[in-house]
């Protein structure tokens, strides 16, 4: 699969760390699926079939921050090695506590880490480097899965699902709707020998294919998670819990009320650089 890279600076007065994460959450929207940051601004990542340029300037035209002024290049890349390319430029083993570790083949063995998870990311969004997937790792660490079943949508890499699946649940379905994602999920499960993962290459109407679940794992997107929250609701069980993130914290009240709607419960949440990650109960 091919894909453009477009790099976005800033002027403003905003600091760049700000209108980094959420230039990112509005690219979400419109299809933009990985991106990399750092103090001049945002490079993104998106697919040669979703690539529409009218609508990038309508996110910087209403951009929710102000002021700033854009200025972006875009890229055509040809599909390529992209092992590569996070080795050279951009993926760092993440490493939380002495219970987990997410690193890439071509980084060294940490001994004593109770859970070594193997993500070769490609394209795909989820390496722990992103907020959203830190802290819902951390959420999942406090988790007795055992003999659990999970649902992990909108999987990116797999590294959700692989970790429930080390911590022993006993049936994992993960889903995405990208078909990069999906054959890298595939790669990741193999890689780390979780043969109880299973794979779906979709949206949210898979969910009702798969049955019902103790746990629920989604991290989108606000737009998304709430345009899909009854699909979660349906296939929780009574007394699930469902972890979401993706969103900011002055978002909460609105995935709040969105998950009353749906017969759910926001219980808590965690937070980190703005970012947060929900537990919702099923009522």
């Amino acid at each position: 699969m091919n894909y453009y890279e477009v790099q976005f600076k800033y002027t403003s007065p905003i600091d760049t760390e700000i209108i980094n994460d959420v230039l990112a959450s509005e690219l979400g929207e419109i299809g933009f699926e990985s991106f990399t940051s750092n103090e001049n601004g945002l490079t993104a990542y998106i697919s040669e079939k979703l690539y529409d340029t009218e609508a990038i300037k309508d996110k910087i035209t209403s951009f929710p921050l102000g002021p700033v002024t854009f200025a972006y290049i875009e890229k055509f890349i040809v599909s390529k090695n992209w092992n590569e390319a996070w080795e050279k430029n951009y993926f760092q083993p993440i490493r939380i506590g002495n219970e987990c570790i997410i690193r890439a083949s071509f980084h060294e063995a940490v001994p004593d880490i109770t859970h070594t998870i193997i993500i070769d990311p490609k394209m795909a969004f989820g390496t722990g480097n992103h907020e959203t997937t830190f802290l819902m790792i951390s959420e999942i660490l406090k988790l007795d899965l055992e003999g659990k079943e999970v649902l992990d949508i909108g999987c990116g890499t797999a590294v959700l699902a692989i970790l429930a699946a080390k911590k022993g649940a006993s049936r994992i379905e993960a889903v995405d709707i990208d078909e990069w994602a999906y054959n890298n999920a595939l790669e990741n499960i193999a890689t780390n020998h979780t043969p109880n993962v299973s794979i779906h290459l979709g949206g949210a109407e898979k969910i009702a294919e798969l049955g019902r679940f103790d746990f629920v794992f989604a991290n989108i997107n606000r737009n998304i998670l709430l345009n899909d929250m009854a699909s979660y609701s349906a296939c929780m069980k009574p007394g699930s819990i469902l972890y979401m993130s993706g969103f900011y914290s002055e978002d909460i009240p609105v995935i709040a009320e969105s998950c009353t709607n749906n017969g759910l419960k926001l219980v808590s949440f965690n937070e980190k650089n703005n970012w947060v990650a929900v537990r919702v109960e099923k009522q």
